[in-house]
Parts: structure tokens; sequence; C-alpha cells
């Protein structure tokens, strides 16, 4: 049965230096690289979320042989279309956008159909980004014309470079042609639209043949296909997705300081400590190093008293896109009125976050202003929170139950209740962990 948490008490103040878990993108882009490796790769701290178990568990059921130690897994690579396909297979993706979209990009050879399937959130998510691209490849998707989950994909020995101009920001869609273009021959052309390059830095990091020119507002890159990979280890730095909960529990707790050590802080994901800091945080990087290609550093955070509304450029929509929700907390609590537009991909995650987002805000007396693509956040520094609350019926999206929890602890009340608190495990099952190392009372 799901969990269910309570919290009746603001965090008391703290100072303490914490480590979180390694990155959720690039722990499954590792496993889904070192799979097509020849020989065995080891990865460190790699996450050992629900999202990542299930890419572990797929990659099993093509063939792949796993170890997971105390301190490390290894996977004993297949090499470049070497999965071992079976008829009737499935494959479960559960509640791993990532995997499922990037999985059917190494399934193009495929001689039998596979199905794949999810659970109930990721099977209202949106395929045809993948599907579309991949079809241009030379796969073949069943039904016809269906978009969600479940379906079968069916590959072909006909694959063709592609191509192919993505326009939405996603570095899922981006990631997955990059992948598929694994198993071309020739050289595939993609027009980006910014968004996160940690498959692209990869490639590099494995001597594959990529070509990347950036540009203002794209990124044009070039793979050429059928390239041999060899095994490679890795010690997957901290997510900065998850560190950003407790950025922003540091933010707004009092008489707080928090160190966190060594964060990914690749450019393409920092989106949200640019907003914060322009809200009138003063985050800080520290220790900074450089990683086969990642950037990463201890982040400094200290308690602020007072934050400046924003009217947020979209530049930092794709590097902030994950962490949105717990901006607009901040916001909830700045002087004046801040505005978040173009930011309909929100929807396109494990729920409707930008509709879930405010009506958690207006719950606790914050007036917002919702579109489809866009929130306006009626800031109030003076919020004082003095009722009970109750968070339901949210698509067990990890997002929104932390985004609750942090609330609670920030700004009080009489007690909160957070149901399927369970739903973490996604991405951040140490999640309540760290929160009580903290000093936080979670019942």
């Amino acid at each position: 049965m799901p969990k269910n948490v309570t919290i009746k008490k603001k965090i008391k103040p703290f100072d303490k230096v914490i480590k979180v878990p390694g990155d959720k993108s690039l722990s499954i882009r590792w496993a889904l690289l070192a799979s097509q490796a020849i020989g065995k790769s080891k990865a460190f701290n790699l996450l050992r979320s629900e999202d990542v178990l299930n890419t572990l568990k797929g990659l099993r059921k093509l063939g792949v042989k796993i170890k997971i130690y105390k301190s490390y897994c290894e996977i004993d690579g297949v090499g470049i279309n070497g999965f071992k396909y079976k008829k009737n297979l499935t494959i479960d993706a559960g509640n791993s956008g990532t995997f499922g979209r990037l999985i059917l990009a190494l399934l193009i050879k495929s001689p039998y159909k596979i199905k794949l399937i999810g659970d109930k959130s990721l099977s209202r998510r949106d395929f045809s980004r993948v599907i579309d691209p991949l079809k241009e490849f030379g796969a073949n998707f069943y039904p016809n014309n269906k978009s969600t989950l479940p379906f079968y994909i069916q590959g072909t020995n006909f694959i063709r470079p592609i191509k192919y101009f993505e326009k939405k920001g996603s570095a899922q869609i981006k990631s997955c042609i990059m992948l598929a273009s694994l198993n071309s021959p020739g050289a595939t052309k993609i027009i980006a639209k910014k968004s996160r390059n940690h498959t692209e830095i990869l490639y590099k990091f494995l001597k594959l043949p990529i070509k990347v020119i950036s540009k203002k507002e794209l990124d044009l890159i070039e793979i050429n296909g059928e390239k041999k990979i060899y095994p490679f280890n890795y010690n997957i730095p901290s997510d900065i997705s998850s560190s950003a909960f407790f950025i922003v529990l540091t933010l707004l707790s009092k008489n707080s300081y928090l160190v966190i050590k060594d964060v990914n802080i690749n450019s393409s994901r920092t989106g949200c400590i640019d907003i914060l800091n322009k809200m009138g945080a003063n985050i800080i990087f520290k220790n900074k190093k450089k990683y086969k290609g990642e950037k990463t550093a201890d982040i400094h955070i200290r308690s602020r008293n007072s934050f400046k509304p924003i009217n947020c450029p979209t530049k930092y929509n794709t590097s902030a896109i994950d962490e949105f929700l717990i901006i607009f907390l901040v916001a909830a609590k700045a002087k004046g009125i801040s505005y978040f537009k173009n930011l309909e991909e929100l929807n396109q995650k494990e729920s409707p976050r930008l509709k879930l987002g405010s009506k958690i805000l207006n719950m606790i007396g914050i007036k917002t202003k919702l579109t489809n693509s866009s929130i306006t956040i009626y800031g109030n520094p003076n919020l004082k929170l003095t009722k009970s609350f109750e968070i339901k019926n949210y698509f067990k999206d990890h997002r929104v139950m932390a985004l609750s929890t942090i609330a609670a602890l920030t700004l009080g009340g009489k007690r909160w209740k957070i149901h399927n608190s369970d739903s973490i495990n996604t991405s951040f099952p140490t999640f309540f962990k760290i929160l009580k190392d903290l000093g936080a009372k979670i019942n």
C-alpha cells in the first residue's frame, strides 16, 4: 500500500554538509551506453531509484548481464545490436520516461515485436515525439498511430541515417535519435533546440564520431554510426534536480547553511540556480572540477530573509524544466509578482505540473493566474499558514510530493498530510532520510 507522511512542525535551523544520490539522467544513459559497449563497465554512485532499477531490469531481459554490488554496478556489455531478442518479450519502463523513450532507440533492429509498457502515469505521456523520428530510421510501431503506452516496436535490418529538426528542446528526443544513430550507417544530422547535453558529452568521452556546432538557440549535431564502444567506468556526480529541493529548503528556512557535495553543474542543468540567484539567493559553487566532460562543484547555500519577483527569461526554461515547481515556492514568498511563460513542456512530465503547482499555491493562499503554458504568481513575503493541508490526487508525481514536503517544512501550518509519499522512490529514495538527518520531524 502507498505510504503517507504527516508533518506538523517547521524544520529547525541547521548547518550541515550533505551528499545527494547520483544524477538520474547520467545513471540511465550510462547503463544504456554500457550495454552497447563490448566488455565490462562499472558505475560508482549509480542512483538506486525505481527508474534506474527498471532500466537495469529491462536490459537484463535483453540478455545483458548486470551485477549490483554495495558500492558499484557492473554491466557486461553486448555491443551495438548485441541484444538477445526473444519472441513475446515485454519491457516495463515503470514510471521512467527517459528509459521508456531511449530504449526504443536501441531496439530498432529487433526481428520480433517487443511490447513496451509502463505505469499509469507513463501510459498517459506522449511517445509520438520519439516514434516519429524512429519511423524515419525504419522502425515499425503497432498499432499504427498509437502515441501512448502500451504499444509494440519491431525493427528492420535496413536502418537509414536521418536528418531531423528537434523543435521542443527535449533532451529525450535528441538522445533517442543519437542512440538510434549507433545502429545506422552514415551520418545522422540533428538540428536541436537547446536542452541538456549529457549524451553529447558521453559520446565525446567515448570517442564516438560526433560533431556539435553550438549556435545561439540551436545545436547542430552530426553522428556517424556503427562504431565500436569500449567499456568505461564512471563515477556519477550528484543530481542537481534532487539538490534543488534542499537548496530551497535552506533558502526558506531560518538561520540555516548547507553544503551539497560533488553536484553536477552542467550549464544545461543549472537554470534553477540562475533563476534563484536573480531572485535574491546567493548560491555559490566552490571546489569546481571537470569530470569526463561534466562540470561538478560543491554548492553552498545560506538562508535568505527576502526574495525579489522575477519575469523569468525563457532562455532558462530547458535548463530548469524539472525544477520549476520548487522555484514557484520561492516566488510565492517573493515581494511582488513573478511571471513564467512558454512552459507547456511542464505538462508533458509525470503530471500536469503547471496546473498542480498552481493548485498547491492556491491552497496555501497564494494567488495565481494560469494558462496552458504560463503562470503568474502573486508573492506574499508575509505568508503565514495556520490551517491543515492534505495533498492527494497528484498522479503520484515525485516532484509534486517533494514540493509539498518542502512547503510543509518551511512554511508551517497546523498539519500537512501528504499521500503516496513512496512516489519519491522513482527518482530519490533517500529523500526522507536526508531530511531527517537535517533535523526534519516527519511521521
